[in-house]
């Protein structure tokens, strides 16, 4: 429903947006959704792959449409070389699981692993399967194409990049992990890979994502912080967790994809998405001078927004007070970095900026669409106003989240689903699951909006480049690790596998 959802507001966006599309570029939207709905229906381990390859070539093809220009081309080949490392690695894993079973229905694999028990062989294969869907998920250190994707694809594309695209890669994770290896790995074990790997990618993705001036790339690696966040809550392996998580899934995708097509907008219009070459520029933007502040603090968990709400629910699944303020502070960051760009762009705060950049932060590498110099076509304000609301009701809504943690519940019972599959048993009623607001998830709400505004007004003020002086060395390693060399990115894939390899024989 996501994923066809957002599609749908993503080809109503489209509709005026691009000077020149051809139909190709529509086809390759609807076969992109294809791919993301079979993935997420198929329960044949081999149909995920070939699902997760129609989806990721289409991909490549949408991020570097443009091919007369360079940067787009580097940004969909570097895209697509190192998603399809990971993805020939999950295709070896799940050869080495087809070898020892002689099974590819995941339900089938679980029950005759169940039967031969955990060794280095099924180890390996786990590993394996699981990078693929890592790297499509952008956990770091898989997460290295994500925001040159994002940089010079289309802005209607990026709504699904990172509103579902991306999270796929999460319930791909819980999915092979749970109904697959849940007979052989240890509960504990997997909690606290998962852990470790969401807590990496979320301060990760928070620090990278204050650092831009590009918009798109801020935006993008707010993906990643907050995918860092959806994987700490699925890690807890609880429905409410599972459950929490989902919320905030849906809840971010409705807000992230208002978000990017606000700055869609902005680019039409003022023909850059760099926050210091728009200062004062956005002072006559009605559209996008009011929401692009409400979506920042939307995304910082701002109640009653689903954002707010998955938040809320996932800090109370961990049951743990450093968890607890890694939601606060990684949400707050994500949105105080987008409010300091609005209060730049829309409000001409603080002093001008200066460009002392040289390096990869500056938005120079945007892709050049539509003009609307005059006014904002309506079919662009209406999927900006859809995904808002959507967004809104997530969180508002309460039916929403009591249906999600039913199905959250369903998700977790394994042996369950293995009697409905394998032995053709009725299928077991499920109990509610506490998925509603509560006033600590409320006051934890409003304290990480109430830090959101304190780091956007202290950013206007006291300027990106004081910042970035601030933390010169760490951030001079950072930048050389995003070299945009597709080897250096395929080098850090393999180190990011054996690093998976180690957290679970470590755990």
């Amino acid at each position: 429903m996501l994923a066809c959802g957002l599609t749908a507001c993503a080809l109503i966006y489209t509709w005026r947006y691009f000077d020149d599309a051809e139909a190709h570029v529509h086809v390759l939207i609807l076969l992109f959704m294809a791919g993301m709905v079979g993935f997420s229906l198929t329960a044949d381990l081999f149909d995920l792959f070939v699902f997760l390859e129609l989806m990721s070539a289409t991909a490549y093809a949408l991020t570097g449409h443009k091919i007369e220009e360079p940067r787009s081309v580097q940004g969909g080949f570097t895209f697509g070389v190192v998603t399809s490392l990971g993805a020939y690695f999950s295709l070896a894993g799940i050869g080495i699981l087809y070898a020892r079973t002689g099974q590819l229905g995941m339900p089938q694999i679980g029950a005759a692993l169940d039967r031969h028990g955990m060794d280095v062989l099924v180890l390996a294969a786990l590993v394996l399967v699981l990078t693929g869907l890592l790297v499509k998920a952008a956990v770091v250190p898989f997460h290295f194409w994500l925001a040159d994707a994002h940089a010079v694809a289309p802005t209607p594309v990026c709504v699904l990049f990172s509103g579902v695209m991306a999270p796929l890669g999460l319930y791909g994770v819980l999915r092979v992990s749970t109904t697959v290896f849940g007979g052989v790995l240890s509960v504990a074990s997997l909690h606290g890979t998962l852990v470790v790997l969401g807590v990496v990618t979320a301060v990760l993705g928070a620090l990278l994502c204050l650092m831009q001036r590009h918009l798109k790339r801020m935006l993008a690696y707010s993906t990643i912080a907050h995918l860092g966040l959806f994987l700490v809550g699925l890690a807890t392996l609880t429905a409410s967790g599972v459950a929490g998580a989902v919320v905030y899934v849906f809840g971010h995708a409705g807000v992230k994809g208002a978000l990017f097509l606000m700055v869609g907008v902005l680019l039409a219009r003022k023909r850059s998405v760099d926050e210091f070459d728009l200062y004062c520029e956005g002072r006559d933007e009605r559209l996008t001078k009011w929401l692009l502040p409400l979506g920042a603090l939307a995304l910082a968990g701002l109640p009653p927004f689903g954002t707010g709400l998955g938040k809320a629910l996932s800090e109370e699944s961990t049951g743990s007070v450093a968890l607890t303020a890694l939601f606060v502070l990684v949400s707050a960051a994500t949105g105080g970095a987008v409010l300091r760009a609005s209060l730049r762009i829309h409000f001409g705060l603080g002093p001008p900026p200066q460009d002392t950049d040289v390096d990869t932060t500056k938005g120079d590498d945007e892709e050049q669409e539509g003009r609307f110099p005059d006014r904002i076509p309506a079919t662009m304000i209406g999927a900006i106003a859809v995904l808002m609301t959507g967004g809104l009701l997530v969180g508002a809504v309460p039916a929403v989240a009591e249906t999600m943690g039913a199905g959250a519940q369903r998700f977790l019972d394994r042996a369950g689903m293995l009697a409905q599959t394998l032995h053709g048993a009725s299928a077991t009623a499920v109990g509610g699951v506490e998925a509603e607001w509560t006033w600590a998830g409320v006051l934890l709400g409003l304290l990480s909006a109430a830090l959101a505004m304190g780091i956007g007004f202290v950013g206007v003020h006291f300027g990106l480049g004081r910042l970035r002086a601030a933390l010169k060395a760490p951030l001079h390693v950072v930048h050389r690790l995003h070299s945009g060399h597709v080897g250096d990115y395929a080098a850090w894939l393999v180190l990011g596998m054996a690093a998976v390899g180690a957290l679970f024989v470590i755990t």
